[in-house]
């Protein structure tokens, strides 16, 4: 499968574009595209993935519903102002109109199992964000308990991990539990669905933003972007583990000689299309509906 160029909008509404998502302003509301970009070690690779931004939005809105939880969605529809300006229907799918929340700028990261960045701290320091672990877990052990990891939300580069004790100092101890707790409980509600549905979900990180004086749940949820996703059937702790996520992207990227500090190359057809059925069949698993 060849990969079409980046899908780009260029509505003209007031925009502004993170690494996959373009947001609009539309006066009330925002209007957000996920776009089939796909990002790796902070770069956005010069290709799309054909259809991942379906794939995004389509499985953030499974589980908008499935969580219950109040969240900033008002309508998967393409709205008026929005359809003259997309004659070929290319937003159908991949957008959403949402409330205008204030962003809480803090990434919530839930970690369930030990893998990624939480590995390599774990290797060397017996800890994960500062959080003590018992001695001897191997890569990609699940946790005695998931532990709630934030980072700094960075709109360009790496987020950054911070204590719970950071995040409290610059929010409020008040709310800052508030998010603890309901991203525990985002978790491990979704780990009980897609578990029914054979699947892992190692880690995840969430966005909270504040609407009418209410914490809500905002940008994507529990997605192949946002997440790890792994196989139940084939998870053993010692290794690292196939996956429904971009890890097969970062993978073959560390198997070129890109020294991800300059634009990266072209991904080979090869790649963008094993990358698409791996995002389609997360979204099928975990929904139990057809792409």
């Amino acid at each position: 499968m060849t990969s079409r160029p980046l899908l780009e909008t260029n509505l003209p509404f007031p925009r502004r574009q993170g690494k996959v998502r373009d947001v609009y302003d539309l006066g009330d509301t925002l209007f957000i595209v996920s776009t089939d970009r796909i990002s790796a070690f902070d770069w956005v690779m010069p290709n799309g993935i054909p259809d991942k931004g379906r794939v995004l939005t389509q499985l953030s809105l499974f589980w908008f519903q499935a969580l219950g939880i109040e969240n900033h969605l008002i309508s998967a529809e393409v709205p008026d102002a929005v359809r003259s300006f997309d004659p070929e229907g290319d937003l159908v799918g991949r957008s959403m109109v949402v409330r205008k929340a204030q962003v809480i700028p803090f990434e919530c990261v839930v970690r369930g199992y030990l893998e990624g960045s939480g590995w390599k701290d774990y290797q060397a320091t017996g800890r994960v964000c500062g959080i003590e672990l018992p001695k001897g877990m191997s890569q990609c052990d699940r946790l005695p308990e998931p532990i709630f990891t934030p980072a700094t939300k960075a709109e360009s580069g790496h987020d950054e991990n911070v204590s719970f004790e950071i995040m409290s100092q610059a929010i409020g101890i008040s709310l800052a539990n508030e998010l603890m707790q309901k991203t525990l409980s985002v978790y491990k509600r979704g780990v009980e669905l897609a578990a029914k549905r054979g699947v892992i979900i190692a880690d995840t990180k969430l966005e909270w933003g504040m609407w009418e004086d209410k914490v809500i749940l905002i940008d994507e949820v529990l997605t192949p972007d946002s997440s790890r996703f792994w196989p139940a059937d084939d998870w053993q702790p010692g290794r690292a583990q196939a996956s429904y996520d971009k890890q097969f992207v970062r993978e073959y990227l560390s198997t070129t000689s890109w020294d991800k500090n300059s634009p990266p190359p072209i991904l080979p057809d090869e790649i963008v299309s094993k990358t698409r059925q791996r995002y389609i069949e997360a979204y099928e698993r975990i929904s139990g509906s057809t792409f």
